[in-house]
């Protein structure tokens, strides 16, 4: 049977711990909300480089003397895997899943005699 000393010791050991807990909770949402507040931030710079991409495609349609990067070439036998993972390793299984993700569409892609070419961005690429 504890002792009162011991059980006033445990009632401080979890009132410093809220308090931890609490400051931690604390730091975490305004990080959050200043990541929410760039992702907003960038959503016009995205929406317009979403339409004037759609205008050149648009503009350039499929005449023959058009670039290749906006027409094409008619031909999908070369794949190009984009694989973006984070720079730091501090997000759970998040760079795991990407990689998971990518190994399985290249896979995918290779069984279908496709040729794959594949490019990383972050540090914890594959």
């Amino acid at each position: 049977m504890p002792n009162l000393s011991d059980l006033k010791n445990r009632i401080a050991s979890v009132k410093s711990t809220r308090k931890i807990t609490k400051a931690m909770q604390m730091v975490a949402s305004a990080k959050l909300r200043r990541a929410q507040d760039a992702a907003q931030a960038g959503r016009p710079y995205a929406e317009r480089f979403n339409s004037v991409m759609a205008g050149l495609a648009a503009s350039v349609g499929s005449s023959e003397g058009g670039p290749k990067l906006l027409t094409g070439t008619g031909s999908d036998q070369t794949h190009l895997l984009v694989v973006m993972t984070a720079e730091r390793g501090l997000c759970g299984g998040f760079n795991s899943n990407i990689v998971k993700l990518a190994r399985m569409a290249g896979k995918k892609l290779l069984a279908e005699g496709k040729t794959v070419k594949v490019l990383t961005v972050g540090k914890k690429g594959p």
